[in-house]
């Protein structure tokens, strides 16, 4: 599952320049982003499922799953350079479960020894590419810890694909309780919050690639279009139209 960017920012404004492409971390995607310094634009930041790692004016950050949309404070001319980690993989390379990050954003030094991320900071200031430092201290932490469990993989091509929270533990072979215990610490909330925010993604991915509404709904998996309606508000804070319009407001 790739799903691209979290935000608003699918299409290129005069303001804002988005790029990314994979990282050799598995499942996981580089990215940077550059505002123009239009101060009092502010694109939310959508519900997905992931995590980030991302440096921005001599900070890293940590972005925890959210389960609503996240919406940053209006700022002037800014860089960032990010990795954002497949559903279930990042705690182990933060070293902390998920739930504890749950809607937070919080300075990498709360999580890892300050000296250490101080360094890693440093290196970025002072890097030519700091996308290519971000992504090679991923690599190194990735390779030195455990590889991530096959059932979280499992579990969320399980949900992506529209099956229920039941079936999913019935086909990993656990228990609905097991489930969602294991889920907090890799998704940072339960199944059926996963199960909703993969739905979110797909209606969107949907909409955006021309179908009507209704069709929409049907195909990502809603009762019917007021459902998808009553959803997209509830997590993202915005109707549908609006998220789709070529130029948020």
């Amino acid at each position: 599952m790739n799903r691209g960017r979290r935000s608003l920012e699918d299409v290129s404004y005069e303001t804002v320049e988005y790029a990314e492409r994979p990282s050799r971390v598995p499942g996981a995607v580089l990215w940077t982003r550059t505002s123009g310094g239009a101060a009092g634009l502010v694109y939310p930041v959508l519900p997905d499922g992931c995590m980030d790692l991302l440096w921005t004016g001599g900070r890293l950050m940590v972005a925890g799953p959210d389960t609503r949309a996240y919406r940053p404070a209006p700022e002037a001319a800014a860089r960032y350079v990010g990795i954002r980690f497949y559903p279930g993989t990042a705690p182990a390379f933060l070293g902390v479960p998920a739930h504890e990050l749950r809607d937070r954003r919080v300075s990498l030094a709360d999580l890892w020894p300050s000296a250490e991320a101080r360094r890693l900071a440093e290196r970025m200031d002072a890097a030519r590419d700091p996308a290519a430092v971000l992504e090679s201290v991923a690599l190194a932490r990735v390779g030195g810890t455990e590889p991530p469990d096959p059932l979280l993989a499992h579990v969320v091509k399980a949900l992506d694909a529209g099956r229920s929270v039941a079936a999913t533990a019935e086909e990993a072979g656990i228990n609905a309780r097991l489930l969602h215990r294991r889920s907090l610490a890799a998704f940072g909330y339960g199944p059926k919050t996963l199960a909703r925010v993969l739905r979110l993604q797909r209606a969107l991915a949907l909409a955006r690639g021309g179908l009507s509404y209704a069709e929409t709904a049907f195909v990502a998996g809603f009762a019917d279009q007021a459902h998808l309606a009553r959803d997209v508000k509830e997590l993202t804070g915005m109707p549908l139209g609006e998220l789709l319009s070529p130029r948020p407001a």
